[in-house]
């Protein structure tokens, strides 16, 4: 395998205002995927650590080794992030460009730079990231582009705005509107432009490491490698290495004791990687008041000498000073944490109360996980703050609850549900409360910042299903677990060996981009183009959802196929399934606009009184 060049570059180098280089995305490669999960962590991860972030590794292949007038590079690793990074400098010169009149000329001046950024100098729509076709994904992004004025007109797409491209840019609109409103400029153009600015600067500042190969082979032999063999140690490993090195020199027992003691640890919380990082975070932000007690002195004014937050920057840091004080206490207390944590993500549940078990397992179902340092609290000071079995289960369920509505409105953000928690663990802590006092104060703090009725019902009338998948999924299992009986019980959340669930969300009216013809004559009375304005309106509606497990059969049949489908053994595998949730979807006879619109606002109502705060 031959390596063309390996370089670190900043962000603001791979897209420089005075290069020609550019990053074109091949049409066999998959569309664009990012979906709000990644666009969050991305942003979160550029405001929240110092500059110079390290972003990663994209391979590329050099197209153009002999053409000097127009480098090109093929991207085989790399596009989501690439594609990513252009659309929010994007929406950054889109906000910028709203104080052009108030800029002083230099600030001016950078505006057009940033421009350059995206679209190569002297051309007017030659693109520095181009993104392939599959999906509408490079129509989409012209459109955004044009529609911004940063390339010359190119007509936007219908429906755009229910795909990725599209959705990833006005999301970064709204978290940039956000820092400035944040920030409480007082309505100042310069201070705005100088918060604009400064997350320019980090996202220029953010690096990236590109390998150039000169051909395909050597391209994907170093994908596997990089993703299947060359994987760098992460902060667990380094975190490991360093408590062995320390229980080598301080300890009183063998090395390979101390590693059995280690490795009971794994066990506890699981070797997936995610969840092991998450877990060391958590387990800092938790009893960060504990731990940092040892380290405050009587000249220090600093709550937390050690950090008052572990994020994965600072994470090596904090363990690294925790370790070497007392290298045997933090093994003990991590081996115990773990243990603790183990019940909360359900990877060792012996002995854990039923309803409890239950809501532990809907908490994960709904991506709660932020919210485990505060039960992983909980379950430690459980005696100290006089909790029962029952005062956690209607915590839990509270948190549920909560999830389900913050995950469909974005309110509060991701990036402060750490420090909600945390804030909640300090409250707790400072005032002395116990047993019902601890469930008061979380339900006081999470009305406090969780979106209003009116908000949580608005998102619900909209399209769920893009919105978000996972909280659409887990709300119509709810509703249809709901409604189940000893006889017609089935476990909606089975897996495959895959991890895959194989009760899946159908849509009734097919989501498809070439409608059945029956469908055409169905719902829009023969019109193509009204079942295509219908279909981007209502397809990803509540009222055109449902669950099944055979979905795979289902797809573009018509609607009374859909319905009355059975297997081979005469067994209903339709819509006439059992489901309470499908009650006014077998009692159809055609599926029109009339029927989704019913069905969501019966829909909404259920939702609305199941998920209550």
């Amino acid at each position: 395998m031959s390596i063309h060049r390996v370089n670190q570059y900043p962000v603001s180098s791979l897209f420089n205002p005075e290069g020609k280089i550019v990053f074109e995305i091949p049409k066999y490669q998959r569309e664009y995927t990012w979906g709000t999960g990644q666009l969050e962590n991305l942003f979160d991860d550029l405001v929240e650590n110092s500059p110079g972030y390290f972003l990663g590794t994209i391979i590329c292949i050099d197209t153009s080794i002999e053409a000097i007038d127009a480098p090109k590079r093929e991207v085989v690793d790399g596009q989501q992030r690439l594609t990513t990074l252009s659309l929010l400098l994007a929406a950054l010169y889109t906000e910028l460009s709203k104080y052009r009149g108030t800029m002083n000329e230099d600030q001016q001046a950078d505006l057009l730079q940033l421009k350059r950024k995206l679209v190569l100098k002297g051309t007017e729509s030659a693109l520095r990231v181009v993104p392939q076709t599959q999906n509408h994904n490079l129509d989409d992004y012209k459109g955004v582009l044009a529609e911004q004025k940063i390339i010359s007109p190119h007509r936007m797409p219908p429906f755009a705005g229910n795909r990725r491209i599209k959705r990833a840019f006005e999301y970064f609109k709204k978290r940039i509107a956000a820092e400035i409103m944040e920030a409480q400029t007082n309505d100042s153009p310069e201070a705005a432009v100088a918060i604009l600015t400064n997350l320019l600067d980090k996202v220029g500042a953010a690096t990236i490491v590109m390998i150039e190969v000169s051909n395909h082979a050597d391209a994907y032999t170093l994908f596997e490698s990089l993703n299947n063999r060359g994987t760098p140690l992460t902060a667990v490993d380094l975190i490991k290495n360093l408590l062995l090195a320390q229980l080598d020199l301080h300890g009183n027992e063998s090395l390979d004791y101390y590693f059995s003691q280690w490795q009971q640890v794994l066990e506890y919380i699981g070797d997936d990687y995610a969840v092991q990082e998450r877990f060391f975070r958590h387990n800092y932000n938790a009893f960060r008041r504990s731990v940092n007690a040892p380290f405050s002195r009587g000249d220090d004014s600093r709550r937390y000498p050690l950090g008052t937050l572990a994020t994965r920057s600072t994470l090596l840091s904090i363990y690294e000073k925790v370790i070497k004080r007392d290298p045997k206490l933090f093994l003990d207390t991590l081996i115990a944490n773990a243990a603790l944590y183990s019940k909360i993500i359900l990877q060792s549940s012996d002995g854990l109360n039923a309803d409890l078990k239950e809501n532990y397992q809907n908490l994960s179902r709904v991506q709660g996980a932020p919210a485990y340092l505060l039960l992983l609290f909980f379950e430690k000071e459980r005696e100290d703050l006089a909790l029962s079995e029952a005062d956690l289960v209607k915590t839990v369920k509270l948190l549920v609850n909560f999830f389900v509505r913050r995950n469909l409105t974005d309110t509060p953000p991701t990036r402060d549900l750490t420090r909600i928690f945390m804030s909640l663990i300090e409250e707790i802590e400072t005032k002395g409360l116990t047993a019902s006092e601890v469930y008061q104060a979380v339900r006081d703090r999470i009305l406090s910042c969780s979106a209003s009725d009116a908000a949580f019902e608005e998102k619900l009338r909209g399209p769920v299903y893009t919105d978000n998948y996972d909280a659409t999924r887990f709300m119509l299992c709810m509703l249809a677990a709901k409604g189940m009986t000893v006889e017609n019980k089935v476990d909606l959340w089975h897996t495959t060996a895959n991890h895959l669930h194989t009760w899946t969300v159908e849509h009734i009216f097919p989501q498809g981009e070439n409608i059945p013809q029956c469908w055409i004559d169905m719902i829009a009375d023969g019109n193509a183009a009204k079942a295509r304005e219908y279909q981007a309106q209502y397809v990803h509606t509540l009222g055109n959802l449902t669950i099944t497990g055979y979905n795979s059969t289902l797809g573009n049949r018509a609607f009374e196929d859909k319905r009355e489908r059975k297997d081979s053994e005469g067994r209903p595998n339709g819509y006439r399934n059992g489901l309470n949730l499908n009650a006014d979807v077998v009692s159809a006879e055609t599926w029109k606009v009339e029927n989704i619109t019913a069905r969501t606002v019966r829909l909404v109502q259920d939702i609305l009184a199941l998920f209550e705060l």
